[in-house]
């Protein structure tokens, strides 16, 4: 089995930041990016919301920050719910509000639900939905409805026992049989006359007259109205009709195919003809982009999304994948090979599985383990992992009695030990994990540190966060620490180029003088 890569980033989770749940203020030590302390601010609680954004709970208070870490606005409500930026959703028991981040009351935290889109705001109270919109800087009634919510163009989606409603476009009382969201252009609309797409100002960019209307991806659309079929592309002020038939288009197999005289005549891509050759017999999708084209004559191609030939149509083939580096895996007689653009065979068809090329070297399988294979048919690396990965960076995911490693392109092993599951990261790093503990690898193979935290992020270099339990440190690339694995928590504040560190606050003992404790209570 080839190992599937799995990019992973930094983990982002919800919060809920709130009075209840603050049981001690802290200390926080402020560090600059060289890691030198620059001061303490004491008796609060911080949280950063975004680079920009500050929030901290004092003396039961909810309240934005500045810069400087000073209070300059304070929120209503005693939790703060989610922030989307710009909006900052607080909620009291079970009612919610809204603030912008700059700190301007929007929506007193009295509403049942809160949905955002950009700088729109809709609010629920009870069957009574309420619209905002930044521009505008008024809150407005939009009526009483079942339901309603923010379609993915900004639209907003109304729903009543007698049908749908656009409350946002200029009709708003016009009634739909159905409206559907399809993508952040447009709305598929029907009505007694047919169907038809709806931009984002509420208005038919295709009128409501077509009987049969499929979304096919991004901005296409396949069409069928009064025996003739289309193709068309809805963009967000129109929508134009690219190809027009009236023999039949279908989609088999998610390949979208034309017949003529009741034969396979076209391929068709998503605003037209993609291939127009005689003799096909049926197409086959590979993936996103390529497609194996089979023919009455018994030869197979691999045509690519732009309409050309990757492998130009071949005998004795049963199947070609998608390739790289000029080389594509074939299928014949039971067996992978590879052969070249021509079709002509490169690579003898003498393994069980393969995978493709990646910096000259290709993985295969052999009794039923995998090794790789050169461009000159030379095991490279012999076969014997139960797993493996393309080379990406010199460097492949392999995996041996169900655990991980790295090896390099000569077939050493990276690491010392292998482990559960291996990660190759966004920056190009390796997290590593085993034993629900996590470890990271750089990105030329060496490793940071084994499996020992419940949870390590890169925020710079050399600036690597790690927690065990609860408890913050950070690490540098060396592996050594440069803050221990001491603190409550650690934020990176972006935008003033710090790092805050949250300890315990320890309130000042006052020093009660010798001379006071002497001095006697006066008698009657």
């Amino acid at each position: 089995m080839l190992v599937e890569v799995c990019k992973r980033g930094a983990m982002v989770a919800g919060f809920i930041l709130g009075i209840q749940s603050v049981s001690m203020a802290q200390t926080w030590e402020v560090y600059d990016h060289n890691l030198n302390m620059t001061r303490k601010i004491e008796n609060d609680n911080i949280k950063l919301l975004s680079e920009s954004v500050r929030v901290s709970i004092v003396d039961q208070k909810l309240q934005l920050l500045n810069p400087q870490y000073k209070p300059f606005y304070t929120l209503k409500g005693n939790k703060i719910y989610q922030f989307l930026e710009p909006w900052i959703i607080v909620s009291e028991g079970d009612k919610y509000g809204v603030f912008h981040e700059y700190g301007e009351e929007i929506l007193t935290p009295d509403f049942d639900d809160v949905q955002t889109y950009y700088s729109q705001l809709l609010a629920k109270k009870g069957n009574a939905y309420y619209y905002y919109d930044r521009g505008e800087k008024k809150v407005k009634t939009l009526g009483a409805f079942e339901d309603a919510f923010f379609a993915d163009n900004g639209q907003i989606i109304a729903k009543t026992p007698q049908g749908y409603f656009l409350p946002l476009s200029s009709n708003p009382n016009k009634i739909y049989q159905k409206l559907e969201v399809v993508n952040d252009k447009t709305i598929l609309a029907q009505e007694g006359t047919g169907l038809g797409l709806i931009n984002r100002e509420g208005d038919y960019i295709l009128d409501p007259v077509i009987d049969r209307l499929n979304h096919v991806e991004g901005d296409y659309y396949f069409g069928y109205d009064a025996n003739q079929y289309m193709l068309i592309k809805a963009t967000e002020q129109k929508a134009d009709i690219k190809y027009t038939s009236y023999h039949k288009i279908a989609i088999e197999n998610d390949v979208m195919l034309e017949y003529i005289h009741g034969k396979l005549r076209r391929v068709m891509k998503n605003d037209g003809i993609l291939l127009d050759i005689v003799g096909m017999d049926s197409v086959r999708r590979m993936d996103k982009n390529h497609y194996n084209v089979y023919f009455r004559d018994h030869k197979v191609g691999l045509l690519n999304a732009q309409g050309k030939w990757d492998v130009a149509p071949s005998e004795n083939i049963a199947k070609i994948l998608p390739g790289n580096e000029g080389l594509y895996a074939a299928l014949i007689d039971g067996k992978y090979g590879f052969v070249d653009k021509a079709g002509k065979l490169r690579i003898a068809n003498r393994y069980d599985s393969v995978g493709k090329y990646s910096e000259g070297l290709a993985p295969i399988k052999i009794d039923n383990r995998w090794g790789y294979l050169d461009k000159n048919d030379r095991i490279a690396i012999q076969p014997q992992f139960e797993e493996v990965g393309e080379f990406y960076r010199g460097i492949a995911i392999v995996k041996k009695n169900g655990k991980a490693n790295l090896i390099d392109k000569d077939g050493k092993e990276l690491l010392s030990n292998y482990y559960r599951r291996i990660s190759l990261t966004d920056d190009n790093y390796y997290l590593t994990e085993d034993e629900e503990m996590f470890g990271l690898v750089n990105a030329m193979g060496s490793e940071i540190s084994i499996p020992k935290f419940d949870e390590i992020r890169r925020e710079n270099y050399d600036h690597i966060l790690v927690r065990r339990g609860n408890k913050y440190g950070l690490m540098r690339e060396s592996g050594e620490y440069s803050l221990p694995i001491y603190y409550k928590n650690i934020i990176y504040d972006r935008s003033n180029e710090l790092i805050l560190a949250e300890d315990e606050y320890i309130p000042p003992v006052v020093e009660i003088a010798e001379d006071s404790k002497k001095k006697k209570k006066k008698g009657a």
